[in-house]
This record gives C-alpha cells, sequence and structure tokens, in this order.
C-alpha cells in the first residue's frame, strides 16, 4: 500500500509491500516496526539503525511522532483515499460546476441520483467497484445534479466523467 506522507513541507511516497521492507521515495528500506505497549511506544530498527519511537494520533491523518528525542508533526493519507477526496471534490469550491470523475478504474455498482435532483453535501453520487471494494462517491456540496453520464452495470476508466453537478 502506498502513503503519501508529509513532514514539514516534505512528502515522501512511502509503498509498504511486506512487513520487512518499505519504498520511501523509490528507495528500499529494511524495516522492523514492533509495538512495545498500547501507549504508542515503538521499537524501529531502519537499515540496521534503531530507533526509539512515540506516536500520537493529532486529527485525522495527522500524527505527532518522536523520535531519538526530536518531534515531528506527520500527515499521512494514502494513496487511494487521496484520489477518492479528490474525486469527491474534497479540494474544490463550493460554488460553480463540480464534475465527479472515476479515481480509478472500475465497475459502476450504482448511481443513487438522476438528473434534475437536488443532492446535499455528502450524499453518494456514485457507487464504484474497484479490486473487489466497493467506493462510495459523494457530493462535496449541495447542487442539482445537471447530467448522469454513466450507469449502473458500466466499466469506467480513470479520470472518466460520472456526474455533474452544478
Amino acid at each position: 500500500m502506498k502513503y503519501l506522507t508529509t513532514v514539514g513541507d516534505r512528502t515522501f511516497v512511502i509503498d509498504i509491500n511486506r512487513d520487512d521492507e518499505a519504498l520511501i521515495d523509490g528507495v528500499l528500506h529494511r524495516l522492523d516496526l514492533r509495538a512495545i505497549d498500547d501507549e504508542g511506544s515503538y521499537s524501529l530498527l531502519l537499515n540496521n539503525r534503531s530507533y526509539d519511537v512515540l506516536v500520537e494520533r493529532a486529527g485525522e491523518g495527522e500524527y505527532r511522532v518522536l523520535i531519538n528525542g526530536v518531534l515531528y508533526t506527520v500527515q499521512v493519507v494514502d494513496e487511494r483515499a487521496k484520489r477518492l477526496a479528490e474525486a469527491a471534490g474534497a479540494f474544490l469550491p463550493t460554488s460553480g460546476e463540480f464534475v465527479l470523475k472515476s479515481p480509478m478504474p472500475g465497475l459502476v455498482i450504482a448511481v443513487p441520483v438522476s438528473e434534475g435532483e437536488s443532492v446535499k453535501k455528502g450524499q453518494v453520487l456514485v457507487i464504484l467497484e474497484s479490486m473487489k471494494m466497493q467506493n462510495e462517491l459523494k457530493s462535496p456540496r449541495e447542487g442539482t445534479v445537471s447530467a448522469v453520464k454513466v450507469k449502473a452495470g458500466q466499466s469506467v476508466e480513470q479520470n472518466q466523467v460520472l456526474v455533474v453537478v452544478s
């Protein structure tokens, strides 16, 4: 699974495929991370160097991490969640036209809205199945559905327009 991890003004791409290694910005690192207690204390071996780590959740996707006496504020989002948030318009203005695009290739399971329908913020516009998981793609704001470009049972490609909300 890939994670986008931001520390200060720098973002790292961390890809964890096995329990004992990770790709950090494309460079392979050997690791062993063990919980010491239920209070957020960990023992980390990274490339044969030992670190004492204390992790405290600070908010949604945000953590305070103390490593060998140095405190870092870290924001972590997995790549899939970032694509879904962007597709749902989490980073878009609250007015004007909103175009919901598929964050990944998949199969449309349901489109519970129709053209001309008023929708509320957070209302499900499309249910998309990808990699055996169903994802609810929601409206980022109130508006009116001005176009529905897909139907249930249809296969879609990444970035394909699904629904338009005005």
